[in-house]
């Protein structure tokens, strides 16, 4: 189903991880990644945004003339389980309507790599998610990223704040470049287009 809003308003992109360098590489920071990568594709720096905890960058994502759209790329800063706050303050800033928010996240139940886009549904216990539903109610956007489940009896919180292994890390560009084209693809041509090239 696809949510027809304002051509005009603008997209709110919020990749979903964890300040700080120690976290960088985690399978819980695949959303920061992507955002880095969106940010690097449309030549733009991430900044601080103002009093949100958050840092954003402006741009247009599509080809030059009607058919592209103006976003925002944030990344909270106010760590995994408070990021609805930020997202909520950014939204109410630039006056973006839930429908154009896409929150990129790690996805557990989903094979690493594998990309799931919809829009609507519940957390999966994913404390992100948890975080923007409370704060905003649920009608927005996911990227699920598939990291996998843990190996043998590891705990969740200790899987997803351990770095992509070594053999994972060999694919990994591959595959935040493919979920950044999923996010180009969603903005731009919209969710049933690219559910259908994207959803493998």
């Amino acid at each position: 189903m696809d949510v027809t809003t304002d051509p005009s308003a603008p997209w709110l992109i919020a990749g979903l991880g964890n300040p700080g360098p120690e976290y960088a590489m985690n399978r819980h920071n695949v959303g920061f990644m992507v955002a880095d990568l969106l940010a690097e594709r449309i030549g733009g720096r991430f900044k601080r945004a103002g009093k949100a905890q958050a840092q954003v960058v402006e741009g247009r994502i599509g080809p030059p003339g009607p058919g592209n759209r103006r976003v925002v790329l944030v990344k909270p800063m106010s760590f995994m389980n408070l990021s609805g706050g930020p997202v909520t303050a950014l939204r109410d800033f630039y006056k973006v309507p839930v429908a154009n928010i896409v929150a990129v996240h790690d996805e557990l139940d989903i094979d690493y790599g594998t990309l799931r886009l919809k829009l609507g549904g519940g957390d999966n216990g994913h404390n992100g998610l948890k975080s923007m539903t409370k704060a905003m109610g649920s009608d927005y956007h996911r990227v699920r990223f598939g990291i996998g489940r843990p190996p043998g009896r590891m705990q969740v919180a200790d899987f997803v704040l351990r770095d992509f292994s070594s053999t994972e890390r060999k694919e990994l560009d591959y595959f935040v470049d493919r979920a950044a084209d999923a996010v180009e693809c969603l903005v731009i041509e919209g969710l049933e287009r690219a559910q259908g090239t994207y959803n493998s």
